[in-house]
């Protein structure tokens, strides 16, 4: 009987692919670049072949509790895997795209196995080392095993993060809205102000900070939002 050939790629046909199979692929994914507390986080993956795993995609279309159960599958099968982060006070000093794509390098640099070919989920790609080649793939962790393995274990650890800020600050129930700017969040901010954690440089934060009767009202436009 023959063994059915997993595909690593299924949003990716092999006419446009940007590598061969002598590459050493890896995903880079990030999370947490919409929400107005916290660091953004990245990680890096690089899947073994011999080891497929079943049930990977994009880390918001899985459930908080499927994300659980492939994490630690992930980091266990995987041939390489890394996560960073860029805190708040980073995102606040050289904004959330630079904080991000900063992320990613350390992700992809801090794997124990060097990658040829590093595929990034999005339309950017961060400045990696000269021997690694970056390639943006839109919408890439449905469409990349690695990139979803990635999205999935930057996923959790930013979410793990997040209930830790909330055991230090309890009263913004960072447990439940991980940073994000849902109505929650917005009401805990408006009670509450801001806290150490919270980035300066997005604008509902900086709104309370210095407010401003000539701005709009930000709350009221990004009630109920989350990314």
């Amino acid at each position: 009987m023959t063994k059915k050939k997993f595909n690593f790629y299924p949003g990716l046909p092999v006419k446009n692919r940007p590598f061969t199979l002598d590459d050493i692929v890896c995903g880079v994914d990030e999370a947490g670049r919409g929400p107005l507390a916290g660091p953004v986080f990245a990680a890096a993956v690089i899947l073994d072949p011999k080891r497929p795993i079943e049930g990977l995609r994009d880390s918001k279309k899985l459930t908080e509790a499927r994300r659980d159960e492939l994490a630690p599958i992930i980091r266990e099968q995987a041939l390489a895997w890394a996560i960073a982060e860029c805190s708040h006070h980073e995102i606040d000093t050289i904004n959330i795209l630079q904080a991000t794509m900063l992320a990613m390098r350390r992700a992809v640099e801090q794997l124990g196995l060097t990658p040829t070919i590093a595929l990034i989920d999005g339309n950017r790609c961060p400045q990696l080392p000269p021997a690694i080649r970056a390639h943006a793939v839109v919408e890439g962790d449905d469409k990349v095993h690695a990139i979803s393995a990635a999205s999935i274990l930057a996923k959790t650890a930013r979410d793990a993060a997040l209930v830790a800020l909330h055991e230090a600050y309890p009263q913004y129930a960072f447990d439940q809205h991980k940073g994000y700017s849902t109505a929650l969040h917005l009401e805990r901010l408006r009670l509450h102000g801001p806290c150490p954690v919270h980035r300066r440089s997005f604008a509902p934060v900086r709104a309370l900070l210095k407010p401003d009767p000539c701005e709009p009202d930000l709350f009221a436009s990004l009630e109920g939002v989350a990314a």
